[in-house]
């Protein structure tokens, strides 16, 4: 029989990132030191989803099918010593969903090839798998030109007799946006009481929900920033912006097993004071008007602004943009930040290649956002996001560990009792309340 020195696949280009609807082609190399005989060679491309209950079990508790084709590229005979070049082609069908890996469930692509054998012989298998982006266009989002925007009032009790309220609100400054840009925040405490409140915590969430009989939910903080407390009797205000990472698009379109929400969670320890706002990501901005602020919305809102470019720091927002004040005509305090996780240990913010952030497939960048006569990023996986994106470099994938990508609170998961709310559940009112449960 004979040796097989080489079992390979590769893809048209080098191409590793697909969309739906495309074709993708490639080659299956083999090279081999003795004639081999075989019955078949086969090329499958199959794309599928599975989740579980439980990170250690071996097999999915359910799953769901985008693609499975299988091509025979030779029957029966026997391969002479050399080697030996065989092209496929496959279609991916156009409602298949973004590639996806979390710790109860994966969205996996591959081509795998197979040489059987006759019997009482070695078969041989090769494999190789290919990323898919289905894109997510903001600007088809419903009300996403409405801002964010919630409020929650807190009454407390001191031994018994009533010793104030406190008024919590935030907004950003857009519903919904792409790795790269910044996040703008803005928060307002009204403190009407005789007590300090503690200190003031805005959290970027990503809420996973996996759809199994008892659905799993796996609730991570991508990036946290926060700020001093507010004085009794003051009112203060708080902006802070936050650079959104190279994250797996909200939802996932044609996937019925996997759920992806985003929130902007502000919270206060002390009293005890949340209100969520729910936010997308996606892959294409939302449309600005040519003044660069979103259209008129009946929403609460108070401050607009054009998408930031990749690579901007975290700090304060402009002095320039206004914040609705909760009482008219009272004077404001302005909240200091004491702890961003977007900022390295002295301090200072961390820089990052603008590339390294998920774009369109094919490895080349949006011509708005590609400086003349600059080279294509390149594709590279990471090791904290879950989706494929595109950085400069060494053409050979390989692992990062930027900490905008993977901050520290980013690899720690657990069940929550009490997961933010959906997306529509959060705009069907403006009110805010929940219970502090560990």
């Amino acid at each position: 029989m004979g040796k097989l020195q080489e079992f390979d696949i590769t893809f048209a280009n080098n191409k590793v990132v697909y969309s739906p609807g495309e074709s993708i082609s490639g080659t299956v190399k083999i090279r081999i030191s003795n004639s081999l005989q075989y019955k078949a060679i086969k090329v499958n491309c199959k794309g599928s989803c599975g989740i579980s209950t439980k990170v250690t079990d071996a097999s999915w508790t359910l799953e769901e099918q985008y693609l499975n084709s299988t091509l025979s590229i030779a029957s029966k005979g026997t391969l002479a010593a050399g080697e030996h070049n065989f092209p496929f082609q496959f279609l991916i069908p156009a409602a298949a969903p973004t590639s996806f890996e979390g710790p109860f469930g994966k969205i996996v692509y591959s081509v795998r090839a197979a040489i059987d054998t006759p019997r009482f012989a070695k078969d041989y298998k090769a494999q190789r798998p290919f990323y898919l982006l289905n894109l997510l266009n903001l600007n088809e989002v419903p009300d996403i030109d409405h801002l964010s925007y919630a409020v929650a009032t807190k009454k407390f009790n001191y031994l018994l007799v009533k010793s104030g309220t406190l008024m919590l609100k935030a907004h950003t400054d857009l519903r919904g946006y792409i790795p790269g840009q910044v996040i703008k925040l803005a928060t307002e405490i009204h403190n009407k009481s005789g007590k300090d409140t503690g200190c003031v915590l805005a959290s970027l969430l990503q809420k996973v929900t996996y759809k199994t009989n008892r659905p799993v939910f796996d609730l991570r903080t991508i990036a946290e920033v926060e700020g001093a407390g507010v004085k009794a009797g003051k009112h203060a205000e708080w902006r802070e912006q936050i650079i959104v990472p190279p994250l797996p698009q909200s939802a996932l379109a044609g996937c019925s097993l996997i759920d992806i929400d985003y929130f902007i969670q502000v919270s206060l320890k002390s009293p005890d004071a949340v209100v969520s706002l729910p936010i997308y990501i996606g892959n294409i901005a939302v449309n600005l008007s040519p003044a660069g602020t979103l259209p008129s919305s009946p929403d609460h809102s108070g401050v607009a602004a054009a998408p930031n470019a990749a690579g901007v720091t975290p700090s304060a927002p402009p002095a320039e943009d206004d914040v609705q004040q909760c009482a008219a005509g009272a004077a404001s305090d302005e909240i200091p930040t004491k702890r961003h996780s977007q900022q390295d240990p002295s301090g200072q913010p961390v820089a990052m290649s603008p590339s390294a952030f998920s774009h369109a497939p094919g490895a080349t960048l949006p011509p708005s956002h590609r400086q003349p006569g600059a080279p294509a990023p390149l594709f590279c996986v990471s090791t904290g996001t879950t989706i494929p994106f595109f950085t400069e470099g060494d053409p050979t994938p390989l692992p990062t560990s930027c900490s905008l990508i993977l901050p520290p609170e980013y690899s720690s998961w657990d069940y929550p009792h009490e997961p933010p709310p959906s997306y529509e559940e959060s705009c069907s009112s403006t009110n805010f309340s929940f219970d502090s449960r560990q």
